[in-house]
């Protein structure tokens, strides 16, 4: 579920920071570029582990591209034969992870998608097949989206974003890193990362480098598709599903809630999301707890913001004036998860503390963004079916 090209965006840069693995390969994301196709180019990435489809904005074959964002790099030009056809099982794939059915009468030379997003962005593209240049000098050959028609909310796509495109992570068919294992650049299905509030971080694919100790691993819901067409067909992701908790969330020690939902740990989301019901009881309850120094102020960053005493500089500032939320996730084991301010909330150009967990009608899904993520080592074993 890729955010909307806004707040928190990771980028690759395809150069060893530790010394690797002949499976292993580790990512720094500060700010720089991932080269792909051949010869190398280089374009920014959105890291997302909740969706499964790599996408560039692109040319259509028909022309330049009238419903692209204004990206950092030239668009990529396929040639008609990098084409995915509409025959290939890859095709077949991809459709089965988005849960959408292909057409091959209109087009069977090539493999049409549309991907939709959490946040209301959607890309149409067609699948293409081309080198991904790696830290280890190998550049397999990856399926991957070339999106020339990208929208928003209804609205064609043409405004100024810092990245040229979706690194497809998340669970399914057509992966990125499920390519990796299958050309044989990588030995097991295992994604890593680390996402600064400073900016920058690093991901990391392969086993090698998974801490050996002081790791908390939880289960994953079985079976991708059918588990996440239980949520949204559209948006393959991380899923843990949490059993029935007396106190499934809590805020200054006060339920928030007591219905167990299923949770997805999605990077490219910028914010966390819940069903609106669960968001307004938080909202409540946080309002409810805060110091009568804070006061409700609005800011076109987010719907729900507060100025203090004083403007905030950063979020270190937070903890002064508001308090954690605790999560808990009931498995064989409990596992509690305690968002503190800094994972919450953002702090606007204008000095302001503005909500970063925001309500959605008609979703029965916690969704946990890459705001809430930040500073944390977040690993997805996809081979053991477990994330910690």
């Amino acid at each position: 579920m890729a955010g909307s090209w806004k707040m928190v965006v990771s980028v690759l840069l395809v150069l060893p920071l530790l010394p690797l693995a002949s499976s292993s390969m580790v990512f720094n994301l500060d700010g720089s570029v991932y080269p792909t196709a051949y010869p190398a180019m280089p374009y920014y990435m959105d890291i997302d582990t909740g969706s499964n489809l790599t996408w560039l904005e692109c040319h259509d074959n028909d022309g330049p591209c009238n419903t692209c964002n204004k990206v950092p790099h030239p668009l990529y030009r396929p040639t008609l034969k990098k084409l995915v056809p509409c025959v290939d099982p890859v095709c077949d794939a991809l459709h089965k992870d988005l849960g959408t059915t292909k057409d091959c009468r209109a087009a069977p030379r090539q493999c049409d998608y549309e991907i939709h997003y959490l946040d209301g962005s959607s890309s149409l593209g067609v699948l293409v097949l081309d080198k991904f240049s790696l830290p280890t000098g190998s550049a397999p050959n990856i399926t991957f989206g070339c999106g020339y028609d990208q929208m928003q909310n209804s609205k064609k796509a043409t405004k100024r974003v810092p990245v040229d495109g979706i690194l497809g992570l998340g669970r399914g068919s057509v992966d990125l890193v499920s390519q990796l294992k299958h050309s044989g650049a990588v030995s097991k299905n295992v994604i890593g990362h680390c996402l600064s509030s400073k900016g920058g971080g690093y991901l990391f694919i392969g086993e090698e480098n998974v801490p050996s100790s002081h790791v908390t691993w939880v289960p994953m819901a079985p079976g991708t598709p059918g588990c996440i067409s239980y949520t949204y067909t559209a948006f393959p992701g991380k899923v843990i599903t949490t059993r029935q908790a007396k106190q499934p969330c809590t805020l200054d020690r006060k339920l928030i809630g007591t219905k167990p939902l299923k949770a997805v740990f999605d990077s490219g989301s910028t914010y966390t999301y819940l069903p609106e019901n669960l968001h307004d009881q938080l909202v409540s309850e946080l309002k409810a707890s805060l110091s009568k120094s804070l006061k409700v102020v609005s800011d076109t960053a987010l719907p729900l913001c507060w100025k203090g005493p004083k403007p905030f500089k950063t979020v270190h500032d937070l903890p002064k004036e508001f308090k954690p939320i605790m999560v808990s996730l009931k498995f064989d084991h409990g596992v509690t998860m305690t968002i503190p301010p800094e994972n919450y909330l953002i702090v606007t150009e204008h000095g302001n503390a503005c909500f970063g967990i925001l309500g959605l009608q008609g979703l029965d899904l916690f969704v946990i963004g890459g705001i809430t993520m930040q500073e944390q080592l977040v690993i997805y074993d996809n081979e053991k079916g477990r994330l910690a």
